[in-house]
């Protein structure tokens, strides 16, 4: 049976998923066989220095190498490996993407922020569009947020912005970026519009299972909001303690709770629907249709 693999290099963590084709009559179903993830802050060095350093590149590196061997023993054929905004943005992405080829034989491509906007929202099933109401994707990442807007079954529009968990953390974000959200949200949806919220990611995930909300179900403005209002009254170590969060967690799921509560704001939306998706989904999606992937060498 075919498999695939998607490797997303991004600013907070470096994520592969690897995926089972299954093929019945003209329809072809992805079942995830594989995932991991790896928090390895490539943008704390892009978004701080302008550069990734030495010892960022080779953890990057001894990344992607394990990811390699990890794909032969699965039989992965075809992957693509894809970066985002820390590589994007870093005075030495060449350098880097050079080293990482060299040592790993494996090519990095990166993408540009409208492109991982435009796969992100490939992830999500859109066979049970409902044409009477407009669909609002949302993924906080460490280094950008992506958005996406689909009116009344009509094509995407997809934008790009400089605010992240990361970029928030290292103090690194202009107040203005958050206006420049809600500007571009509604010139794109009308007052009436009937909203359905969309949000991705590690930490929205993890944010349902906080709230307690039910998978499949959406969560509430209120229990998102509470949320917050709990978690800012702790220090770090105490959100790891208390809440049972992993270190690289622990510190990234405030300012993505800070985007997360702005954006239902902009849209005035009550509740956000939780799909489980990410980059990989869409890349997974995009190297099986489009044939983007790269071979990867017995």
């Amino acid at each position: 049976m075919k498999k695939i693999a998607a490797i997303d290099i991004g600013s907070n963590a470096v994520r592969m998923l690897i995926c089972y084709v299954i093929s019945s009559e003209d329809k072809h179903f992805f079942q995830k066989n594989s995932y991991l993830r790896l928090p390895l802050r490539l943008g704390e060095d892009t978004f701080k220095n302008g550069v990734i350093s030495n010892q960022k590149i080779t953890l990057l590196t001894n990344a992607i190498l394990s990811f390699k061997y990890i794909m032969k023993v699965h039989g992965v054929k075809d992957y693509q490996i894809y970066a985002t905004s820390a590589l994007r943005e870093s005075k030495n992405s060449k350098e880097v993407i050079s080293i990482v080829k060299k040592k790993t034989g494996l090519n990095i491509e990166i993408i540009t922020g409208l492109k991982e906007a435009k796969i992100i929202s490939k992830g999500n099933s859109l066979e049970q569009i409902d044409f009477n109401k407009t669909f609002i994707y949302v993924d906080v990442g460490g280094g950008s947020t992506e958005l996406s807007i689909l009116r009344k079954g009509e094509q995407k529009i997809s934008k790009s912005f400089k605010i992240g968990t990361v970029r928030l953390l290292n103090n690194l974000v202009d107040d203005s970026i958050l206006m420049e959200i809600k500007h571009w949200l509604k010139s794109n949806i009308d007052s009436d519009d009937k909203i359905k919220l969309f949000a991705t990611g590690g930490n929205i995930n993890k944010i349902q299972s906080m709230t307690g909300s039910k998978s499949g179900k959406p969560i509430s403005y209120l229990s998102i909001k509470d949320l917050s209002n709990i978690l800012i009254e702790f220090n770090y170590q105490e959100r790891m303690v208390k809440f049972d969060l992993n270190p690289d967690r622990a510190d990234v799921i405030i300012p993505a709770l800070k985007i997360f509560i702005s954006t239902m704001e902009f849209v005035k939306a009550n509740k956000i629907f939780v799909p489980k998706v990410g980059l990989v989904d869409g890349m997974i999606n995009e190297i099986f249709y489009e044939n983007s992937s790269s071979k990867l060498d017995s």
